[in-house]
């Protein structure tokens, strides 16, 4: 399975060369937990190895897994474990567990289903751009789909239980991950942070809850799951992301109007550095490409494709490397690697 996912990219990375995506991907989560076994928290291993096996065999019957690939955790090396982090199908939470687990993985990697992270269930929907409408009647319809044969943890006054309490009622995360380097730039992204903070917005880094922002990149999604229903937030928050796009691209004007030169000479730099460097860190790479981005959006440069960079931000990671190479790699020989692939492709 990871030999055929290496050679191809996931379609929430993969946009129309003609679109300029400020909102680079959208994700719908559902937390969900069965009401005859205890949470996970509380599970005996064999519990949790029945959970793996009920939710595996009702995963079966959907239509979008019912061809997948049952992957147990404690199969994976910690370079299998890194790659499905890097790709966004798993929280990093989730790996660093010994407790029997498991996840379940569409054949195209919109859908994944992670088995006894915090919930016996965490299902996600992965589209491109923003498409938070689309991914919340993906999600909704597998949901019901998995509700036939599990019967879910549910109270007529709070709605569906969760282990955190931040996730009762709905058990919905909506989020959208969004490329912001105009409000770094401006040292603006602070005050918007403040701003959606204040209702009810999060604003984390590339990897989620805990995790840095690294290129630029902030996934945004809501923390109040408890009193709306799922409408309403994917609406919000999609909203909310509109407003941000809107101040993103107002920003991105006023640079190319009022600094064309400085931010011609950003972008330069950036590609000379990546075309030339014999040497990458992962951090400096990303922040170098989200760079070339910029310079691709505003029209200012035109010596590589959108494409090759979007693809270059997830080969670049070090589980992908090392996969690519079919070794591990000690940091100094990712960062040679790295700095390798970066000059071919360009």
């Amino acid at each position: 399975m990871f030999e055929e996912m290496i050679h191809h990219r996931p379609p929430w990375l993969v946009t129309p060369p003609s679109t300029k995506p400020i909102a680079i991907s959208s994700r719908i989560r559902l937390a969900r937990n069965m009401s005859d076994l205890p949470f996970p928290g509380r599970c005996t291993d064999e519990q949790r190895n029945e959970v793996i096996s009920r939710v595996s065999k009702a995963a079966e019957k959907t239509v979008l897994l019912q061809k997948a690939e049952v992957l147990r955790l404690d199969s994976l090396s910690p370079i299998d474990r890194q790659f499905l982090v890097e790709r966004h199908l798993v929280s990093p939470e989730f790996v660093q567990q010994e407790a029997p687990a498991a996840v379940i993985i569409s054949n195209d990697e919109t859908c994944s289903l992670m088995i006894n992270e915090e919930d016996h269930i965490r299902m996600q929907i992965l589209r491109s751009e923003l498409n938070l409408e689309e991914a919340w009647e993906m999600i909704n319809k597998f949901d019901s789909d998995l509700e036939k044969s599990l019967p879910y943890a549910f109270s007529s006054k709070y709605g569906y239980l969760t282990a955190c309490p931040t996730n009762v009622g709905t058990g919905l995360r909506a989020s959208t991950m969004l490329h912001l380097p105009a409000l770094v730039h401006e040292h603006k992204i602070g005050s918007v942070m403040s701003a959606v903070g204040k209702i009810g917005i999060a604003v984390r880094g590339l990897y989620g809850e805990s995790s840095d922002s690294k290129g630029n990149m902030f996934q945004i999604s809501n923390q109040v799951t408890l009193g709306q229903d799922e409408e309403n937030i994917v609406n919000q928050l999609h909203q909310i992301v509109l407003r941000i796009v809107e101040h993103e691209n107002k920003l991105r004007g006023t640079l190319i109007a009022n600094k064309p030169h400085q931010i011609k000479n950003d972008v330069g730099r950036a590609y000379g550095t990546l075309k030339y460097a014999e040497i990458l860190t992962s951090e400096e790479a990303t922040e170098l490409l989200s760079s070339l981005l910029i310079g691709v959006d505003l029209q200012v440069f035109d010596e590589v494709d959108r494409t090759v960079v979007n693809e270059l931000l997830i080969d670049i990671q070090p589980a992908h490397l090392q996969k690519m190479k079919g070794k591990n790699l000690t940091a100094e020989q990712r960062n040679l690697y790295r700095a390798k692939i970066i000059r071919k492709r360009l």
